[in-house]
């Protein structure tokens, strides 16, 4: 069939900028998905996406004018149902028919075909294949049924009287198959071949496309408009790198900013602007987060990334002089600027012990009290973790920091900017000459925040941060506020993962039931919360190491014995990783499950002890040497943390243990024999699994 190039593209007033992107994407990509259902696309064809503050569109390669027809078997109802005695079509079958567009004559073309029950009726028609027109307008049906509108609108259409939602009104649609207009119709609106360029930049207010193929190069070099998302972001990424390099600076690396400002102009153009020096007095955080944050601009860093007095902006339009443009977004920022210099002389007027008394004035939740008394249940669990870690001094700095952690939350500064909290209260302990350890901790609790997040930057930072993760997941718990199927209001899944990651990572000495329990025990809490804590905080992190790689059956080995010291589970599940590749390991692992296996079935405890006058068989003596040549180098590798060494010492037992299952019968009549083996065997699981449980490697 021949194809040609499609274009469609939807013209409406200025779209969400965060959405854009996402907006455009679901365009094309709803669009081509219908109609390649529809047998309107060939092997083969591209989609490519544009999408700007003013339009979303998407060219389409290879593009049927009409689907190929197809054989279609509709399958009508039993034959006994639609056929009486004599072979004739019943009134049921006849309606059928009907509604399927065929008469009497149909009769003679159908088959039949037994479904293992009855013979079915069955008829085969030829399907006429979809003109583009129908198809392309069901395509635009579903596309705008399917789009990821943040919000709704309704307005009126031009007639007046009817009202139409979308996102934000619409006016105008084209619809070009090479340069023949197909006459869809969406919104109140009719396709043609003209679209709108810049609203100041323009050659023309319209422009009349050629065809869909010159759809891009009209509207740059007529419309003045970018229309690629993509094309528009790499665009701005050059000019940005090229103003900062003229002033031997660098712009702020954000992507979100980035992304956003590439949605909110047409055609970049970017500007150099600067603010008076005396600002950046201020915190450069406070300054950058409201030229970011209100503004959209991009301040300009030195080599050692420290704030300069000067940023970017980037514009939408490109007058011949561009001072008024600059002078404008200068005279704007600078009541910003002066806010923050405010809120920061203000908030140093009051010292950070001043202002705890506030905290009892905020609540926290309803169940679990105010932020005061959090606060303290905060420096309660701090303090016993730091007493396990270090002496008088460090206590005592742990628990200065854990008491003004959430001070700030009480700040003008961080009022007006909550991103800032944490991090203003550094500023401010610095200010009074706390130390900087301390000082850090304030800034650091709240890490990592995120996957990937840096972790505190000493050690009275990770306690503290460990104290109010810990509270908030074992208070939320206490109260049954416990994440369900994909929802976690909380955030206790990233609380979780921010606990384990810093006592694997700092290797601090703490075991990690204790630590649930001296939390659960400033709640008054039960057995029964600290084991379904353990049992979340476990399966975050299975989770969290088969995403690095890690295969189930490894990550379930280390994982089944609750190691306390977290930070030895990198170390063991290199070492079960490593034995793994051993040739050896498969067989040890399955003798380690039928090992597990007949000792969970013995009544009783049985005890890793064996009477070496009770061995007779040749098989199970052999077995009980080999364990004691090997046991004792296996448990010294791992005593001194070589875990991978001592699984690997292990693989000396595969050919006694095989003889052994072959050769002895564990269950023997005479109860003191059994007994013994079961020693033997019980000696054996001991010596196996102290890395991790290896039956869990048999698959």
């Amino acid at each position: 069939m021949s194809t040609r190039n499609l274009l469609v593209e939807l013209f409406v007033e200025e779209l969400p900028p965060k959405a854009l992107n996402k907006l455009g994407e679901a365009f094309s990509g709803v669009l081509a998905e219908s109609l390649k259902a529809t047998g309107l696309l060939a092997d083969g064809s591209a989609v490519t996406t544009f999408a700007s503050p003013r339009r979303l569109a998407a060219h389409i390669t290879n593009v049927a004018a009409r689907a190929a027809d197809k054989q279609v078997e509709q399958k009508l109802m039993p034959a006994t149902v639609g056929l009486d005695a004599s072979g004739n079509a019943t009134p049921a079958l006849l309606k059928k028919l009907q509604a399927l567009g065929e008469n009497e004559s149909a009769v003679a073309r159908l088959r039949k075909e037994n479904d293992g029950k009855a013979d079915i009726l069955f008829l085969d028609a030829t399907q006429s294949g979809a003109n583009l027109q129908e198809g392309l307008q069901k395509a635009l049906d579903d596309t705008l049924a399917k789009l990821p509108i943040p919000k709704v609108m309704t307005y009126q259409i031009n007639d007046g009287w009817q009202s139409v939602n979308f996102v934000r009104p619409a006016h105008g649609l084209v619809a070009l198959h090479g340069d023949e207009i197909i006459p869809v119709s969406t919104l109140g609106l009719t396709a043609s071949n003209t679209t709108q360029g810049h609203r100041f930049e323009a050659k023309n207010p319209l422009v009349t496309l050629s065809s869909a193929d010159t759809y891009a190069q009209q509207l740059a070099e007529e419309g003045a408009v970018i229309a690629s998302f993509a094309e528009r972001r790499a665009e701005i990424v050059k000019q940005l790198d090229t103003a900062a390099a003229k002033q031997n600076l660098k712009p702020i690396e954000d992507d979100a900013l980035l992304d956003e400002v590439t949605a909110l102009v047409e055609r970049p153009n970017v500007l150099l602007g600067q603010f008076e020096e005396e600002f950046l007095a201020v915190p450069q955080e406070c300054l950058i987060l409201t030229m970011k944050a209100n503004q959209k601009y991009f301040p300009l860093l030195d080599a050692s990334g420290k704030l300069t007095n000067k940023f970017l902006i980037v514009s939408n339009i490109n007058p011949a002089d561009a001072s008024k443009v600059i002078g404008g977004n200068e005279r704007v920022v600078r009541p910003r600027l002066a806010d923050a210099k405010f809120f920061f002389d203000q908030d140093r007027k009051k010292t950070l012990d001043s202002r705890l008394p506030g905290l009892a004035k905020v609540v926290y939740h309803n169940k679990l009290g105010s932020q005061g008394e959090r606060n303290e249940r905060v420096v309660a669990i701090a303090s016993v973790i730091a007493q396990q870690i270090g002496g008088d001094g460090f206590v005592a700095k742990v628990a200065q920091a854990a008491r003004l952690s959430k001070v700030d939350l009480l700040t003008d500064m961080v009022g007006e900017f909550p991103e800032l909290q944490g991090i203003m209260g550094r500023y401010y302990a610095q200010h009074e000459g706390l130390a900087d350890d301390v000082a850090y901790a304030i800034e650091d609790h709240y890490r990592p925040r995120f996957a990937g997040d840096d972790l505190p930057r000493s050690q009275v930072g990770v306690v503290v941060a460990l104290a109010d993760k810990l509270e908030t997941l074992v208070g939320l718990f206490s109260i049954g506020e416990k994440p369900t199927g994909d929802k976690d209001p909380f955030a206790l899944r990233r609380q979780a993962l921010g606990i384990l990651r810093m006592l694997m990572e700092t290797d601090l000495p703490l075991a990690f039931d204790k630590l649930i329990a001296q939390t659960l025990s400033v709640f008054n809490g039960n057995a029964d919360v600290a084991e379904a804590i353990q049992a979340f905080c476990f399966d975050r992190l299975a989770v969290n190491l088969r995403d690095q790689g890690a295969s189930a059956l490894e990550v379930d080995a280390v994982l089944s014995l609750s190691p306390n010291r977290l930070a030895e589970v990198p170390r063991r599940l290199a070492a079960v990783q490593a034995f793994s590749n051993l040739p050896e390991a498969p067989a040890l692992a399955a003798a380690n499950k039928r090992v597990s296996n007949i000792l969970k079935k013995v009544e009783g405890v049985v005890t890793a002890e064996v009477n070496a006058s009770l061995l007779q068989e040749p098989a199970e003596k052999a077995l009980h040497q080999a364990l004691a040549n090997t046991k004792p180098k296996a448990d010294q590798l791992f005593e001194t943390g070589d875990y991978a060494a001592s699984l690997q010492a292990l693989a000396a037992l595969k050919a006694p243990v095989d003889t052994f299952f072959e050769d002895v019968m564990v269950n023997a009549e005479d109860p003191a024999l059994k007994a013994n083996r079961l020693g033997l065997l019980a000696t054996l699981h001991q010596a196996m699994n102290r890395v991790a449980d290896l039956s869990k490697l048999a698959s």
